[in-house]
């Protein structure tokens, strides 16, 4: 690859002005004949720099609403032709193609529009096929043209041809068609993702994933994995979206931690002042309360050993009073849709603590993507967006629940749908208090679930297990009636679970004999 290519002609076409017409100063500077299109060229010829348009260079004018103004032989020939190749250097002078040296192309906004929820008209209209071609064009041939196409580049583009006479090295031009054609995929895949979204196609031929960096992480899970948190198009209040005040740099579990809380504490609208702690990313205590102070401290009661270092997220403004209760103890980061700022000044007081207001909450029932990876390939399913409404349970048992104890049961299932399977969930009285997360075995689960449950009573100098007159949630049916026992022996006094087992008929048995009541959903929560 050649090692330096010198810059004598730019095509500058970019829908983000932002630093535009310092870059194209700075090149001018440097006796850099200038081409440009449309908005971009008004905004240099405004600058008082001297621009040739494009149509100038081709012959054609823009037309077509301007959807058609660079797909031209003397624009592409002039970014792919093959500098010192025979036949390339007689095609251009047989046909009046002239070398375009850099191009710098951003596109048309479509994950603006899809972000801002536009009509189908608009994101189609802002669907971007010059740039891209240009771009790929380019990119391709990086041993003679630079690509750039991110206005954060243009200062080192701008320092590299000041330390090099007005040329780029093989280097950069090769670091940085690597960025144009990463840009361009993830531009595609949220074309193709919204479109298969509008038509309805649920298992596609192809599948793209693509999006752009929000944060370099300083490692993943682990301080020897590489990682990097990345923003998707499509709009959706939570970590994506959210602002941090202050504390230190969002590592990679605490965002996934973060993601944990706000998506489960959206299960409850913001009329009830709800509280998610989250630790390893399943939640170790979840309450409604008067407000968001009673709420934490509900949700704190569940199990304060595991609370400490890790993540609260609330569905409301936090206040003096919330924001007080929650930097009681260590806590890694706080999440909520807004804060006030007598809110944010006890905050400010704790360095280490991580703030982040997401301007609102997602919406559990949305559609949306889950993606995993497996050896060779990936996993893609539509998210876990299944509400329940009290009108969709089956009571199976003779015992009815009573109206409280079927409003814990509905809370108990909206907690259950966010703890790693197996998941057991004990409630009482708009609170946890006994979570078992990611067991092998359910009756394990429905154990551990109550063991927190003695251990929180210890905490809060109780004689009498918080699980008492508690009732429970299965995320999924239990195959036996064991796990169902382990639950009444801890006291629970009514069921909620998806039911589909071939000994639904023991287990409803084992609830009648015990006289509780249970309800089926007829659907499942697993969470892996």
């Amino acid at each position: 690859m050649a090692s330096f290519r010198r810059v004598m002609r730019a095509l500058l076409s970019v829908s983000d002005k932002t630093g535009l017409v310092e870059l194209a100063r700075s090149l001018a500077a440097r006796d850099v004949v200038l081409i440009s299109t449309g908005g971009t060229a008004k905004a240099l010829k405004e600058a008082g720099l001297k621009v040739m348009d494009v149509a100038e260079l081709t012959g054609f004018p823009e037309m077509m609403d301007g959807r058609l103004k660079t797909l031209h032989p003397k624009v592409h020939g002039g970014l792919l032709a093959i500098r010192e190749h025979p036949e390339h250097e007689a095609a251009m002078l047989a046909h009046g193609i002239e070398g375009i040296d850099l191009l710098v192309v951003n596109l048309y906004p479509f994950e603006r529009m899809l972000a801002q929820s536009a009509p189908y008209e608009a994101c189609i209209e802002n669907i971007d096929i010059g740039g891209p071609a240009m771009i790929r064009g380019a990119a391709k041939n990086h041993e003679d043209v630079t690509v750039v196409v991110d206005p954060q580049d243009y200062a080192e583009l701008a320092a590299e041809l000041d330390k090099y006479g007005g040329a780029t090295t093989a280097a950069l031009r090769r670091r940085l068609a690597a960025k144009a054609f990463a840009r361009t995929a993830a531009y595609d895949a949220a074309i193709s993702n919204w479109l298969l979204r509008e038509t309805g196609v649920e298992a596609p031929f192809a599948f793209a994933l693509g999006g752009l960096l929000a944060q370099a992480l300083r490692y993943g899970e682990n301080p020897h994995q590489k990682a990097g948190f990345y923003r998707l198009a499509e709009p959706r209040f939570g970590v994506a979206t959210a602002s941090q005040l202050q504390g230190k740099e969002l590592s990679y579990n605490n965002i996934n931690d973060t993601d944990a809380a706000i998506e489960c504490v959206a299960e409850f609208p913001r009329e009830r002042p709800a509280c998610v702690i989250v630790k390893h990313a399943n939640p170790c205590g979840v309450a409604l309360g008067s407000d968001l102070a009673d709420a934490y401290g509900k949700a704190l009661r569940c199990d304060p050993t595991s609370a400490f270092g890790g993540i609260v997220a609330v569905n409301g403004k936090l206040d003096r009073a919330s924001a007080s209760a929650i930097a009681g103890i260590f806590t890694e980061v706080v999440v909520a849709p807004e804060a006030d700022e007598d809110a944010i000044g006890v905050f400010a007081a704790k360095k280490n603590l991580r703030l982040l207001l997401t301007g609102g909450l997602p919406d559990p029932a949305a559609p949306g993507l889950a993606v995993r990876t497996v050896a060779g390939g990936f996993l893609v399913q539509s998210r876990d967006a299944a509400v329940l409404a009290e009108s969709e349970v089956k009571t199976v048992t003779r015992r009815a629940p009573t109206p409280s104890e079927l409003e814990d049961l509905i809370f108990a299932w909206r907690v259950c749908k966010h703890v790693k399977s197996n998941a057991i969930v004990y409630v009482k009285d708009g609170a946890s208090v006994g979570i078992g997360a990611g067991q092998m075995s359910r009756v394990d689960a429905a154990r551990i679930a109550a063991w927190k449950a003695e251990e929180a009573a210890k905490a809060a100098g109780l004689d009498e297990s918080l699980a008492k007159g508690s009732v429970v949630a299965s995320d999924a049916f239990f195959p036996f009636p064991d796990g169902l026992l382990a639950a009444i022996a801890a006291g629970a006094t009514a069921v909620i679970q998806p039911g589909g087992s071939i000994r639904d008929a023991d287990v409803i048995a084992a609830a009648d004999e015990a006289g509780i009541a249970m309800v089926f959903t007829g659907a499942r929560h697993f969470r892996h």
